[in-house]
């Protein structure tokens, strides 16, 4: 049996080697290929279904990203000890490889189509979803399937104040901007970009600079599909409206669809069903109502788009550039820690803020160099948003998707952790939707968070754009679009931002490619609206609250020596779990000898420094302390000055004067208090009680002169004693 030789094309890009091979893995697949970029290296397969003769009316694609943590030379965690479902990371990776590819396949064509990118392995250093995503293009462009590639995607930083092509994970934390633009020769397709509030335009240098080194990557598809190209499947053919059905409808409805323009979505959908229920009553018995209802909608859309085009009229009587009503709230809720509601027309997300403890952070076992996460966003999309009934499950994709877009939004001005130590999670919940949830959801994450008292930098506000395109270059673009223009239009482009500048956006498009002018013309004015909408949540809440919720846990942060922390973990951790069950706090100890303490009790969060303070203290000569007697002997007692840190005070120490017996003085358990005289080269520490009679009357007779009375003392006088612990007295 002989195998399929395998050939690789290549090219430099970023200075290191991309290399695309096929013929080595997954000979059945339509097109299968690898992509290596260093030493990360990801399998790509595309399967389209057999001519089943199924018919949809939409486009089957599915796109699975894989993780291996073999990959990284990682072993999963949990009880199974292998990969179970989709990590966030995947599934943001899965989105990231549909969404340029989608609008690129010809309509009509609709047999199942998977596409599979499997991470077989990964140096940590070069990101292998953006391999993932090339190497489906270059798999479905030298396959079968009809395919209007090849594209590419680059990842573009922003490192020195210079741009950087796909640049390595360790080198992103000293990045200004995280962008990822696909592109096709002519246009860009699809961005995803995260940013530290930069200009529209660094944004836009990013984007050109991106899609000039995605022409390179092209270029090496194009050397692949010329030499390993397979013809494609002839596409079915599909059938023309029937024009008497389409002539009939309007001979019914007459003007009716352009009662629609105007009206609220509510409106809109009553008009709707009036017009339907009159279609099936006057034809229903000549026509198939979903024929009918089909047709309907290509001529609405058309009516939308051209009332757009030709008069600058939107289907809800606003002018392009025109934002929908907004109203905020905060403080909604009265036992969470922070809570805002932001609406926008019809559009309506109540944001839920959490603090929580470090120690509850997220874990993360994945391929990337993140071990955990402070900072959640979560973004849920209950059916009665949409006025509809569905099955309620765990979050999907376009949850998962929607939830790390505000998240990325939001988390260029959170606070770090050496200035605010909690774990901060955030809730969104689309309680009524009609276009950009997710822009709303990062609007009320604003809100919500500084009701909460979280000292953000600035607040974030977000708007969605859209655009409208036509004949020889003619578009139109949308602000602040609203559900059935996202249906009907080109263009879903979010921009989210501060008032200094951007931080994250995120571009999808339903034609082959979108132009420079365009994408500048929608940059300027998203800001335009941002600026508008970040006016109308300071109206709500100006700033961040100073104080946090009584409800929210005090979390404070103390630097002891790393030398000590031995002292406070203790034996087996005997030490710190003694400490937490006493106190109820928790206690996070960081390397470094950070050292985070929360409590919900103010209370419970000193006396647990205290407890600590006492732990990991130094006795120093000189020092007054009161500590405990621990054991007695012939020559004199051993006292527990501090927690775990003992001296001996010799029986000729004891008092002001000659003791015959340590027992006739002391006893254990007894408190006394007493000043340390010396700590020899052995660590050993020496006490002195007398000395600290000595010390009190001097300062006592100092105290008499000066007021001019005689001076009264006894050699037995009771010393006032600090708490144990307490802070040494020095001379």
């Amino acid at each position: 049996m002989s195998f399929p030789t395998s050939q690789k094309f290549e090219g430099t890009i970023g200075g290191r080697t991309l290399a695309i091979e096929t013929g080595t893995f997954a000979e059945q697949a339509n097109a299968a290929v690898t992509v290596r970029y260093g030493d990360t290296v990801v399998l790509v397969t595309v399967c389209a279904s057999k001519s089943s003769g199924q018919r949809f009316d939409f486009l089957p694609l599915t796109v699975d990203y894989e993780e291996r943590l073999y990959a990284a030379g990682k072993i999963p965690g949990g009880f199974l000890r292998r990969e179970g479902r989709p990590s966030q990371e995947a599934v943001l990776a899965s989105r990231l490889i549909d969404r340029p590819i989608r609008p690129l396949f010809p309509k009509g064509f609709t047999e199942e189509i998977q596409v599979i990118a499997t991470v077989l392995s990964a140096d940590r250093e070069n990101t292998p979803e953006v391999l993932a995503l090339i190497g489906a293009s270059a798999a479905l462009s030298m396959s079968d399937i009809p395919f209007a590639g090849p594209i590419s995607a680059t990842r573009v930083g922003y490192i020195n104040n210079q741009l950087v092509a796909n640049p390595i994970y360790s080198d992103m934390q000293y990045s200004l901007l995280d962008v990822v633009v696909a592109g096709s020769e002519d246009a860009v397709i699809m961005i995803e970009a995260g940013s530290k509030e930069v200009s529209e335009e660094l944004i836009l240098e990013a984007i050109s600079f991106g899609q000039q080194i995605n022409q390179d990557v092209i270029r090496i598809q194009r050397n692949l599909c010329e030499a390993c190209g397979k013809q494609k499947m002839p596409l079915p053919e599909t059938a023309e409206p029937n024009q008497e059905m389409v002539d009939a409808i309007f001979a019914t409805v007459g003007d009716q669809v352009n009662s629609l323009f105007g009206k609220t979505k509510t409106e809109r959908e009553g008009i709707l069903s009036s017009i339907k229920d009159c279609l099936v009553t006057e034809l229903g018995e000549t026509y198939p109502a979903q024929e009918m209802f089909a047709a309907l909608d290509v001529q609405l859309k058309k009516a939308v788009r051209t009332a757009i085009l030709e008069e600058g009229h939107r289907l809800d009587g606003r002018i392009t550039t025109e934002v929908r009503p907004i109203s905020c709230a905060v403080s909604l809720l009265p036992r969470t820690h922070g809570s805002g509601l932001f609406r926008r027309g019809q559009t309506q997300v109540l944001t839920i803020t959490t603090l929580g403890s470090m120690d509850e952070e997220q874990r993360l076992d994945g391929l990337t160099l993140e071990e955990n996460k402070r900072f959640m966003h979560h973004y849920n999309f209950p059916p009665f948003s949409t006025g509809e009934t569905k099955r309620i499950g765990t979050p999907g994709r376009r949850e998962i998707g929607h939830g790390a877009l505000v998240e990325k939004a939001i988390a260029p001005v959170i606070p770090r952790e050496e200035d605010f130590p909690y774990t901060i999670r955030l809730v969104s919940e689309v309680i009524s939707s009609n276009g950009s949830t997710s822009m709303a959801s990062t609007c009320g994450s604003t809100l919500s968070i500084m009701d909460a008292g979280v000292p953000i930098l600035a607040p974030v506000a977000g708007i969605a754009m859209g655009v409208i395109t036509g004949e020889d270059g003619k578009y139109a673009i949308l602000t602040d679009i609203e559900g059935i223009e996202d249906a009907y239009g080109d263009m879903d482009f979010k921009v989210a931002g501060t008032a200094e500048g951007i931080t994250a956006l995120q571009l999808d498009i339903k034609v082959k490619g979108i132009s420079h002018e365009i994408l500048k013309h929608a940059l300027a004015q998203a800001r335009d609206a941002r600026l508008f909408v970040l006016s109308k949540l300071q109206e709500t809440i100006a700033a961040s609250r100073p104080e946090l919720s009584k409800y929210a846990p005090r979390m404070v942060r103390i630097q002891v020596s790393p030398q000590k922390i031995g002292a406070i973990i203790g034996p087996g951790g005997k030490t710190i779990r003694s400490i937490t069950e006493e106190t109820k706090a928790t206690v996070n100890i960081e390397n470094d000898g950070t050292v985070i303490i929360g409590s919900s009790n103010e209370e419970a969060v000193q006396k647990t420094i205290g407890m600590i303070e006492a732990l990991t203290r130094d006795v120093e000569v000189g020092g007054i302390y009161t500590g405990k007697v621990t054991r007695i002997f012939n020559y004199g007692a051993l006292i527990e000055i501090l927690p775990n840190k003992e001296g001996l005070v010799h029986i000729s120490e004891l008092a002001d004067y000659r003791v015959p017996s340590v027992e006739d003085v002391v006893k254990v358990g007894d408190e006394i208090t007493v000043m340390v005289t010396e700590i020899d080269r052995q660590g050993r520490v020496n006490l002195s009680r007398r000395a600290v009679f000595q010390d009190t009357s001097q300062s006592s007779n100092a105290g008499d002169k000066e007021s001019g009375e005689p001076t009264h003392h006894s050699k037995k006088h009771q010393l006032a004693r600090s708490p144990r612990g307490g802070k040494n007295i020095k001379n």
